[in-house]
């Protein structure tokens, strides 16, 4: 069985949420916004490390709050991320078990991600490599100008949208980020990185229901979703991430 790491990023800034806190901390039904996302991987046996990136100015209340939560994960680790998202990136790279065949990494305001689509994931990257959730572009697109005037409709055919987690054979994504300075355009996603590489990145299909929390609106979404989802029945093991309905 192969071996993965997950990079759970959970560094950003928030700075268009605009709530008491930063939106991976958010209250969702009951529980933080990144216990939600990281309960996908800390119940899958294939994952022997999970690396949970934090701002280091969110050090001293993560710890208060979540410290317990990860000592029940032997495999988990939190570390300090960087200024940008690649930056985080990098560092769990250097954290990262040599012994390990794939990485997943997932933003942590993604919290509705279903094991279905991790799985998905998971047999696309073992067999091309590198691969990204993502669904297909439904809806028409425009190019506008700086009045937002249409200048142009784009065909729509061949365009996804992209999601997240997205898969790489380490050292995959270890030669692209050992090439990073080279990319000479924005890099958005660590995808554009493997890309640049010329390796080619499989879309697996993901879910409209995939949805990343960026304001308060998206987590009223992000609720109704979690709410609309059959509550787990399997009592047989405790982990430190369960939903209260699970002990009823």
């Amino acid at each position: 069985m192969a071996s993965y790491a997950v990079f759970l990023l959970a560094a950003g800034k928030s700075s268009r949420f605009k709530g008491k806190e930063k939106k991976t901390f958010a209250d969702l039904n009951g529980r933080a916004v990144w216990l939600h996302s990281l309960e996908r991987f800390s119940i899958r046996e294939e994952f022997a490390q999970i690396l949970i990136a934090i701002s280091p100015d969110d050090r001293e209340v993560f710890d208060r709050r979540y410290r317990a939560n990860v000592a029940f994960l032997p495999n988990a680790k939190v570390i300090e991320g960087g200024e940008e998202r690649y930056d985080t990136v990098e560092k769990c790279l250097l954290a990262c078990k040599p012994d390990v065949d794939y990485i997943l990494i997932h933003d942590a305001a993604r919290p509705c991600l279903e094991d279905e689509m991790v799985e998905r994931l998971m047999e696309a990257v073992e067999e091309t490599g590198a691969a990204s959730l993502g669904v297909p572009l439904a809806d028409t697109l425009k190019r506008v100008d700086n009045d937002r005037v249409v200048t142009e409709t784009l065909p729509r055919e061949g365009l996804w949208l992209t999601q997240t987690p997205q898969a790489f054979k380490r050292q995959t994504l270890l030669d692209a980020y050992a090439h990073r300075d080279k990319v000479t355009v924005p890099v958005t996603d660590d995808a554009m990185l493997v890309e640049a590489l010329g390796t080619p990145v499989t879309m697996v299909e993901g879910g409209a229901t995939n949805i990343k929390i960026t304001t308060g609106r998206d987590l009223g979404l992000a609720t109704s979703i979690i709410k609309s989802r059959p509550k787990p029945k399997d009592k047989g093991g405790f982990h430190p991430f369960a939903d209260e309905g699970m002990w009823k």
